[in-house]
């Protein structure tokens, strides 16, 4: 007999890959379009960033990895496998 997790654990896992995938596009966004004073400035703004992305992350493979249900469509770009290369 298999067990599926609580609807709401699949929910939660879901709003996290959605959060997972807006600082993905915030770091693009600080990548290409933003400009600071200085260097250091930029690094501790995207540490930051990338620190709050990271606790995200943990918690969305941890519940993944506890057995809670989820669509590929629901990744984050940055989880999913390449497969468009290039033959050659």
């Amino acid at each position: 007999m298999t067990t599926t997790a609580p609807r709401d654990e699949r929910i939660v896992l879901r709003a996290l890959h959605k959060q997972i995938d807006l600082y993905d596009r915030k770091l693009e966004h600080l990548d290409k379009y933003l400009n600071f004073a200085t260097a250091g400035h930029l690094l501790q703004t995207r540490a930051s960033i990338v620190t709050r992305r990271g606790e995200l992350e943990k918690t969305a493979r941890l519940l993944a990895a506890s057995g809670v249900a989820f669509s590929d469509a629901d990744l984050p770009r940055s989880f999913r496998i390449k497969t468009d290369f290039a033959e050659g």
